[in-house]
């Protein structure tokens, strides 16, 4: 049976037409077929999705204050971003709102008369509050879809496969990222009965994937994103493992799912077994360390694979009932079970400062209005497919976090590899779920419980399954004018590549204001440090403040890890951060780093080394420090959020 796009159109599920086609799909497995794929199927879905939603069609203007005295305070960055990608166009590409009306429309559509519209407005255009750039792209337009997260299932079948593809296509062009695992799909060279053939493995239908996001995001406002996940188990883990190093799939975040039996066999250096997911045969044995070692190695080659600890999620997951969650949205903040969805939003901690203290009563305002706005989401979410609607509305999980963590730690005069930070990080994180755990209860005594609840481990009154999460916030910290998530700064002064080339010099605002106060500004000065991005070493900058404005690359891998664990232990669901290493780090720093991140209980890890991409976003060369204004935070270019 046809899903319904829109109106009376339809699709036939791509797994139906190759199960009932056998040469066609014969023909797409064994040659380079994708062009046929392309031109009978994706390319048109794309044309239409584009042509009949992301073409926005004026809108009436929302209720409330939108004059331009209320209009927000942007910088530069930010209305060049907004221009680009989130505010309304008509059918000619002309732009028919201002910022202040995209955040009216969102506040609008969310509060759904609940007495609250106005509340959200001031969050948002205060830059207070931000939610997923989905709910700010697609809020009041005909496609309507407001969640950034998805996970999808793969089984064992050419119709779950190529049914799961039409899914991602569709999510992704409503601005949605998508994560799977494909440890179900049986390895490379296994027998196939019904073709009398053998099977290609789960590297031949990641490739299709990824060939399929490149078509997709043709059509749309964001680039497609995915995590792909296979499990230390599977017998293809060691093709996996060195796949992003050729420089495939550019569309994938790729992890390997390991669980505690593999990190003890790692630890005591025995042997690890790898078994066919379709009968349970063990297919080889090695070396748990060896297999170790190659990831380590990989991940310092290319910053791909990270680690997705499987078994820290689940000792975590709310709804055990309901199946063990195996992949998580592409970035890795959001586990998540299969056909679920999440939307996301983010405090944004650069504003919470008065006196140069935290004010803790504009947090808790902060955190009540957040968790609220995000609730409500879930009831005005135009959700792709039933099957996702169904569950995430019967869980309704969300996403609550920060950005502009950084900026925090600057205005507060606390370095941020220092135990003061990480007392920092706790403290905010702590107070963040405490107030998004009362607002749910308050919540539900109001609306009732999720649905779910009885098969969860909450007692009851409680509005959601989860409430808390950290994003990389790579597009939305630019909107707020702060830095992403809980990232330490990349660079003091750099020069940022907008949408279309544009480049524009910048100084962190902080840094420059202390100069300023401490007499050692100059012009000359901000230019020299453009080169580097680095204060470290100037002679005319006071030691004090070069250990407060230390650059991600200047911090040890384990302070970079510690601060991951010290969020994650008061976020329920996962924290996105990039452990970055600088270029002569070693793959032995690799391993000590992934395995720190087991110790403290952090739910996965991604490093990066300096120069191991050829498209990174930070260059640290002899001409002046350049970074992509949107990916400031994955270790892939492709982020989304």
């Amino acid at each position: 049976m046809g899903v319904p796009l829109r109106g009376n159109f339809k699709y036939s599920h791509a797994g139906d037409f190759f199960y009932q086609n056998t040469s066609v799909f014969a023909e797409f497995l064994y040659q380079p077929a994708l062009k046929f794929f392309y031109v009978c199927w994706i390319a048109p879905m794309s044309t239409f999705i584009s042509s009949k939603n992301r073409t926005l069609h004026p809108m009436t203007r929302s209720s409330g204050d939108t004059d331009e005295s209320q209009e927000p305070k942007l910088t530069t960055n930010a209305k060049i971003v907004l221009k680009a990608r989130y505010l309304l166009q008509n059918e000619r590409g002309q732009i028919t709102e201002s910022p202040l009306q995209m955040f009216a429309r969102v506040a609008e559509l969310v509060d759904a008369g609940r007495d609250h519209n106005r509340e959200f407005l001031d969050a948002m255009k205060k830059l207070l509050f931000l939610p997923n750039s989905p709910t700010l792209m697609n809020a009041k337009t005909p496609l309507g879809q407001l969640s950034a997260c998805f996970v999808l299932p793969i089984h064992d079948s050419l119709n779950s496969i190529f049914t799961t593809l039409k899914e991602m296509a569709i999510i992704q062009q409503s601005g949605g990222g998508t994560g799977f695992s494909f440890s179900h799909l049986r390895p490379e060279g296994d027998v196939v009965r019904s073709t009398h053939g053998v099977a290609s493995g789960p590297l031949s239908f990641i490739r299709v994937f990824d060939a399929t996001t490149d078509v997709i995001k043709q059509g749309g406002k964001r680039r497609g994103a995915n995590m792909a996940v296979l499990n230390a188990s599977h017998p293809d883990i060691e093709e996996f493992i060195k796949a992003k190093a050729s420089g495939e799939f550019s569309n994938f975040n790729f992890s390997v799912g390991v669980n505690d039996d593999f990190m003890e066999a790692v630890k005591y250096g025995i042997d690890y077994t790898l078994v066919n997911p379709r009968n349970g045969d063990i297919t080889k044995t090695i070396k748990a360390e060896s297999l170790w070692n190659f990831i380590a190695q990989k991940a310092w080659e290319c910053g791909d694979p990270g680690i997705i600890f499987l078994d820290e999620i689940n000792r975590h997951n709310p709804l055990p009932a309901l199946g063990a969650i195996e992949s998580t949205n592409p970035c890795g903040e959001q586990p998540l079970l299969p056909h679920e969805s999440c939307n996301l939003g983010s405090i944004n901690l650069s504003k919470i400062v008065k006196k140069d203290e935290i004010d803790w009563d504009l947090l808790t305002e902060l955190v009540h209005t957040g968790t609220r706005f995000l609730d409500f989401t879930i009831d005005v979410n135009r959700f792709p497919f039933q099957k996702i609607a169904q569950n995430t509305r019967a869980n309704r999980k969300i996403g609550l976090g920060v950005m502009g963590f950084a900026d925090l730690l600057a205005q507060l005069r606390i370095p941020y590899d220092s135990t003061e930070a990480l007392k920092t990080a706790e403290q905010v994180m702590k107070h963040v779920l405490e107030d998004a755990e009362e607002e749910s209860r308050e919540l539900a005594e109001k609306y009732g419980d999720y649905p779910n609840i009885d098969k969860s481990i909450h007692k009851g009154n409680r509005r959601n399954a989860t409430l808390t999460t950290i994003a990389p916030t790579g597009t939305i910290s630019i909107i707020a004018g702060c830095s992403s998530g809980i990232e330490p700064i990349f660079a003091v002064s750099f020069i940022r590549k907008i949408l279309g080339g544009t480049e524009l010099i910048e100084v962190n605002p902080h840094f420059k204001k202390l100069a300023r106060e401490l007499g050692f500004y100059s012009n000359r000065l901000m230019k020299q440090i453009a080169r580097t991005g680095s204060i470290t070493g100037i002679p005319e900058i006071p030691r004090s403040v070069q250990e407060l404005f230390k650059t991600a690359l200047e911090i040890p891998p384990e302070a970079h890890v510690k601060m991951q664990a010290a969020f994650q232990r008061y976020t329920d669901n996962s924290v996105s951060k990039t452990i970055n290493l600088p270029k002569n780090a070693s793959v032995e720093s690799v391993k000590e780093a992934y395995t720190l991140a087991h110790k403290l209980g952090c739910k996965g890890t991604t490093i990066f080394r300096y120069g191991s991409k050829g498209d990174q976003v930070l260059h640290l060369d002899h001409s002046p420090l350049t970074i992509d204004s949107e990916y400031t935070n994955c270790r892939s270019t492709k982020c989304i959020y």
